[in-house]
């Protein structure tokens, strides 16, 4: 090989390799809003039984919600109306129905079309067999679509993060979540930390506090709810006087065993009210073992939105509680970053 034909094949791969890197990181970003879902199902199927499967799982109630709402919102695409504009949505759930297919199956692709995305695709040999696979798959596709939605508003709580709160929650914890710009301290002491995003007609907050850990069952649903209410007594008042955080007891709260990113924790669904005042809403909270062992930890996020429907602020704030991190993992980023 001459010497130009060799400077002309190492241009020319240097070339695609550009053009690869450059098709990755030219992705748009994700369009429609948080909580939607694109379902790309022809008209007739979706009005079958497949269809139905499909509401029935996203479509479902979204737990612990004073009023009814979707968990997640719907939109039905016909593949023949599945253009360019459809095709950068954040949630995609793609159906390819057809006897000829190689193999049936659901398969999870990322940032097909646009970042941050996700596109779930059934492929199956008929509407029976669609049906059957979002059955057998419900779980895993609701938790998948739900992890990419709590990464989106981790990943935006990095880029703008406000890391003033995490130092404070940090010196009393020992770990933090992440918080946004337009997240405050309301309340600190030496057990409790208040961190709140209040605007005229939405509170989106966060509090977490920690207690001795019980040796006997101290994770159970009655344990935590005993603990809970103390502390809400004793740290978060009302708007009158002789008022303060409870939990409600008309909705009996859910408790569930979780494990993320190594992490392991309890998870409690349940609805707050405010003693001796017509206030409530939604909250989730995550307990789990101190480091040591010797307390337990709690944080939780809880919405107060009158005037709204309240799944997608519930979201939000709820994803900030993922993104706790212990003080020695933040070290060994910023170790891993300076090399």
């Amino acid at each position: 090989m001459t010497l130009l034909k060799r400077i002309a094949l190492i241009a020319l791969s240097f070339a695609a390799m550009v053009s690869c890197k450059s098709t990755k990181t030219l992705l748009p970003n994700v369009s429609g809003k948080a909580g939607e879902v694109i379902v790309v199902m022809d008209k007739d199927v979706w009005e079958t039984s497949a269809g139905e499967e499909v509401r029935s799982l996203l479509g479902s109630a979204c737990p612990y919600l004073p009023q009814r709402e979707a968990l997640y919102t719907l939109v039905n695409i016909a593949p023949g109306a599945f253009t360019d504009l459809f095709k950068i949505h954040r949630n995609i759930v793609f159906f390819n129905i057809d006897a000829q297919n190689d193999t049936s199956g659901v398969f999870f692709r990322y940032d097909v079309w646009a970042k941050p995305q996700i596109v779930v695709q059934i492929s199956a040999y008929d509407d029976n067999s669609a049906k059957e696979l979002v059955q057998q798959n419900g779980k895993l596709l609701s938790a998948a679509i739900e992890q990419a939605e709590r990464d989106r508003v981790i990943n935006n709580t990095l880029l703008y993060e406000e890391k003033s709160i995490a130092l404070k929650v940090r010196e009393v914890f020992g770990g933090s979540p992440h918080f946004p710009m337009g997240y405050k301290i309301r309340k600190a002491t030496d057990d409790f930390i208040w961190i709140a995003d209040d605007k005229q007609y939405v509170y989106q907050d966060v509090l977490i506090y920690k207690y001795k850990a019980e040796k006997d069952h101290p994770f159970t649903s009655d344990n935590i709810i005993s603990h809970r209410n103390e502390v809400m007594k004793n740290n978060v008042p009302g708007m009158v006087e002789n008022s303060y955080m409870t939990t409600s007891e008309f909705f009996p709260p859910m408790i569930e065993y979780q494990k993320y990113k190594g992490r392991h924790f309890v998870q409690t669904r349940g609805m707050w009210e405010v003693k001796n005042d017509f206030m409530g809403g939604p909250f989730v909270s995550h307990s789990f073992y101190s480091p040591d062992g010797e307390d337990i930890i709690v944080a939780e996020a809880f919405v107060y939105a009158p005037r709204y429907d309240k799944r997608q602020y519930l979201r939000q704030v709820e994803s900030l509680l993922y993104s706790w991190e212990w003080v020695g993992k933040d070290e060994e980023k910023d170790k891993a970053n300076s090399k």
